[in-house]
């Protein structure tokens, strides 16, 4: 097991004609500040471009970094050769050779990487093999499996060489659904049980969610929070994080400040007292889809969607102009065209800076004055 230390990564390419950026170079990470703990399954996640590949792509070794230290267990490995800093990966892609059957597709690696005999690497590879539950694939070649089998073999193929770190880019992308579902809580359990040093990078919030013991956000290339998925989702430190976490995406409303009143369009106003509204003109508010309840007696919203999702409802409708999404119990059923009302708890409430997008206020904050409807 190893902890990772990263301390002002930067990295940096070449720019083309198709890209406007000052000094011919493209920033695909920016000065990144992160220490991955010893065992730790860490997930970085952001949208697609972020920048989260290839920072992951620098701990392994095949880019290189244009500037800051990366230290696995305090020793400088920036100029290590990917073979030689004892990690794994696992691709999008899989990356299986379509030529070797599964059994020589999992003892490659160690045939390269270690000086085990043909009988070692056999025994070792069917343990392997077992514990993924491919033992019956052995002789099969990569283009005879389903989706999960492959996967399964991916992974397997770098569990087998025991290494320090595992680095997963996206492995779940290219299944569907249940089987993501699946695999998700696979890749968990063996993360759990082999307890190695683990940085997995997703684009998909609810995986990271599920999945991260900490959670890395990342936008354009910098880390804007770090933290257990409850803390990002509780306490984000700016509008960007809150947005990206959670599903539905949060919320927004652009609101002025008279006095204790907080004021938007379609009708919005809402009273709310928090010391850091003095000397702001305006903020962004934020409510979270499951905090929103439905008044069907009439109000502000105008209900132009709802989804029926078995156990639950996401209505969606017009406020002002607005989108807005509230999760709410399957009994809840207003048809389109209905105009509700919304009701929030003080508590529930987010708020945050109109020019930097800095967090003001988050739902860690103690507020209690009484439930408002608007």
């Amino acid at each position: 097991m190893t902890q990772i230390d990263i301390d002002g990564l930067v990295k940096k390419y070449e720019a083309n004609e198709e890209h406007d950026v000052e000094g011919n170079k493209i920033v695909a990470v920016d000065d990144v500040d992160l220490q991955i703990r010893d065992g730790e399954f860490i997930v970085l996640v952001g949208p697609s471009g972020c920048g989260k590949t290839t920072m992951l792509r620098c701990i392994a070794g095949l880019e290189t970094i244009t500037d800051g230290d990366l230290l696995f267990d305090g020793d400088e490995v920036s100029d290590l050769r990917a073979r030689d800093r004892n990690v794994a990966m696992v691709f999008q892609n899989y990356a299986l050779y379509p030529h070797m059957s599964v059994e020589e597709n999992l003892g490659f690696g160690l045939k390269l990487s270690t000086k085990l005999s043909t009988p070692e690497i056999t025994e070792r590879v069917g343990e392997i093999a077992e514990m993924m539950g491919i033992g019956d694939l052995l002789s099969k070649k990569p283009g005879e499996l389903s989706g999960g089998q492959q996967q399964r073999v991916a992974l397997g193929r770098a569990i087998v060489r025991e290494p320090d770190v595992f680095l997963m880019d996206e492995p779940l992308s290219n299944l569907d659904a249940k089987l993501r579902s699946e695999m998700r809580t696979e890749i968990q359990a063996l993360q759990h049980e082999l307890g190695t040093t683990t940085v997995y990078v997703t684009h998909d919030q609810t995986e990271a969610m599920a999945m991260g013991d900490r959670i890395a956000v990342i936008s354009d290339g910098r880390l804007q929070q770090v933290g257990p998925p409850e803390t990002l989702y509780r306490d984000p430190t700016n509008e960007f994080v809150a947005n990206f976490i959670g599903s539905p995406s949060i919320n927004f409303f652009d609101v002025s400040i008279d006095g204790a009143t907080l004021v938007g369009s379609g009708g919005f106003e809402y009273e709310m007292t928090h010391a850091s509204l003095e000397d702001r003109q305006s903020v962004r508010l934020g409510i979270r889809p499951e905090d929103l309840e439905i008044d069907t007696g009439g109000g502000v919203m105008t209900v132009t969607v709802v989804e029926n999702m078995g156990n639950e409802n996401f209505i969606y409708g017009d406020v002002g102009g607005k989108e807005v999404v509230a999760r709410t119990d399957a009994s809840v059923r207003p048809t389109s065209g209905d105009e509700v009302g919304l009701d929030f708890p003080p508590e529930a409430v987010y708020l945050f800076d109109t020019k930097s997008g800095d967090a003001v206020k988050t739902k860690t904050d103690g507020v209690t004055p009484p439930q408002q409807t608007f």
